[in-house]
């Protein structure tokens, strides 16, 4: 385990190259024409439309990039809509992304039945399939550190590297954050309501939100609202999981990152989880649980360092 510690904001000079002019590759070209309705976001450089996998509707955004490289597949967090992602993406500009809304999230509808994380991982290989990715480095933030995890064992030889952004082993393992602030990360009005969630920013994502106004407004001009019953099988997703028995057999290389001020997903439980796995180096940020919203430039920094 490596252990690196960011006391201050790096002083890293910005490198936001236009993601138009990113050679395209046929695999890219691949990727973008399996989405319907695509439409371009000036501030992240994704493409943005949907991908019909079965009976489920899935809102995608891929984003060009390298085509050397291989693309990076990022899983959000609960209740999250892509576009939250943009201002971190805005600053990795060479690395080609896949995302997508989960179902219910977003703008993705919600499945008519409740679903566990293999299912969920099925989904995005299903996804992967058929738009043409091959092999992907995986990045999952809080929430979705729980679904990345599950896809790197599932599907190990589709992942070359993972990335855990303030995420823990799952609910049933995880040291927890305190039940007050557990309870204003159920409900979902955090999403619908600005008022509300300036309210509980604060107490519940520490670091920047409980000062900087500027940083709270960032989440509330990217947050779109999903479905309120989604958000309920995202939470059910997780009851009972946990990727503690098996972390052992994840054997990529894995950047772990949290925040030393998380009141939701304690620090702790990425100390075990770099302790645990079996090539992991741990990068702690001065900040709270949305350190890629508010240090986008400096997290963008390490991970392209990471992946490089």
């Amino acid at each position: 385990m490596t252990l690196t510690m960011a006391h201050a904001p790096m002083p890293v000079p910005r490198r936001r190259g236009n993601p138009k002019q990113a050679s395209v590759s046929a695999r890219t070209s691949h990727a973008l024409a399996a989405l319907h309705g695509a439409q371009r976001d000036a501030v992240s450089g994704l493409h943005i439309g949907t991908v019909q996998i079965g009976r489920q509707l899935l809102r995608v955004g891929v984003r060009p990039g390298n085509p050397n490289a291989r693309p990076l597949l990022l899983f959000n967090g609960i209740g999250a809509n892509l576009e939250l992602v943009s201002p971190f993406l805005a600053e990795l500009p060479d690395r080609e992304v896949v995302i997508f809304d989960v179902p219910g999230a977003g703008q993705s509808p919600a499945p008519t039945w409740p679903y566990r994380l293999f299912g969920m991982a099925w989904l995005t290989l299903r996804l992967l399939r058929r738009m043409g990715y091959e092999q992907v480095d995986v990045m999952g933030v809080s929430w979705g550190g729980g679904l990345a995890q599950q896809f790197a064992i599932q599907y190990p030889a589709r992942v070359g590297k993972l990335i855990l952004a303030a995420t823990s082993m799952g609910g049933a393992t995880m040291v927890p954050g305190h039940p007050r602030v557990l309870a204003k990360m159920v409900d979902p009005r955090r999403y619908t309501e600005p008022g509300y969630m300036r309210r509980i920013a604060p107490d519940l994502y520490g670091g920047a939100l409980r000062t900087d106004p500027a940083a709270l407004k960032q989440f509330t001009d990217h947050a779109r609202a999903g479905d309120t019953q989604g958000y309920r099988y995202q939470l059910l997703a997780m009851m009972g999981w946990s990727s503690l028995p098996w972390l052992w057999r994840i054997r990529h290389p894995t950047l772990v990152m949290a925040g030393n001020d998380d009141p939701l997903v304690p620090l702790v439980n990425a100390r075990i989880h770099a302790f645990l796995l079996r090539d992991a180096r741990l990068h702690i940020l001065e900040d709270g649980h949305l350190f890629l919203l508010t240090r986008a430039r400096e997290s963008a920094q390490v991970i392209s360092e990471f992946l490089a």
